[in-house]
């Protein structure tokens, strides 16, 4: 991922705390030789204090081969996206016909050691862990091995804790832009309305601020 200077994250609290609700990403793994990368979604945990990510995945899944033999991952996520049409991006002394289309969007990518957990007590804290996180009001009986309801599930998955070893953090929203031009692109997004404009737009204004 390229990540110019003016779409760099402004420091870490910045991408922590995007990553905080931000809690859905694909996870790559490297395949055999000559093969392509296995790429899982998967809802996670991230634990800023402890510089890991927490999930889980079933016990079928062909993806824990590869892992065991590289266990160097990429977690990657990806949202608050949205497509700009060239004129919004026109310099002012040109026509606007003359604006190059672009994407605005948020990314982060953590490099991970990964660790598999197969002990069913240590899976049953990792679960109860994620569940807390998802799903804070509660409602939902806790995990615990060997024990009713869900005790009897947990042979059938495998628990993963990510440990992140890099971070890599992108926020494009056209911070190379004159003012009259992010003003522009603010007021399009503002006036087209559709799914992630707010959320683009909120990231504009809110680096074009600091």
């Amino acid at each position: 991922m390229l990540i110019h200077p003016w779409d760099a994250a402004r420091d870490d609290a910045e991408w922590q705390q995007w990553l905080s609700v931000h809690d859905f990403g694909q996870l790559a793994v490297n395949g055999p030789a000559g093969e392509p990368p296995f790429v899982q979604p998967l809802h996670f945990a991230y634990d800023p204090s402890r510089g890991e990510v927490l999930t889980h995945l079933a016990r079928p899944n062909p993806l824990w081969g590869a892992l065991e033999a590289s266990p160097d991952v990429v977690l990657s996520v990806v949202d608050d996206y949205a497509y700009v049409p060239g004129p919004w991006q026109a310099d002012p002394d040109v026509p606007s016909e003359h604006g190059t289309p672009t994407s605005l969007y948020a990314a982060v990518q953590l490099r991970c050691r990964a660790h598999v957990v197969d002990d069913p007590a240590e899976k049953a804290v990792l679960l109860n862990h994620q569940v807390g996180h998802f799903q804070p009001e509660g409602g939902t009986a806790r995990v615990a091995a060997g024990e009713v309801p869900f005790g009897r599930q947990l042979p059938g998955i495998r628990g993963l804790r990510l440990e992140v070893t890099g971070v890599r953090a992108k926020f494009k929203y056209a911070g190379k832009r004159a003012a009259q031009v992010q003003d522009r692109i603010a007021d399009g997004l503002a006036d087209r309305g559709g799914p992630g404009d707010a959320a683009a737009r909120e990231h504009l204004l809110r680096r074009q601020r600091v």
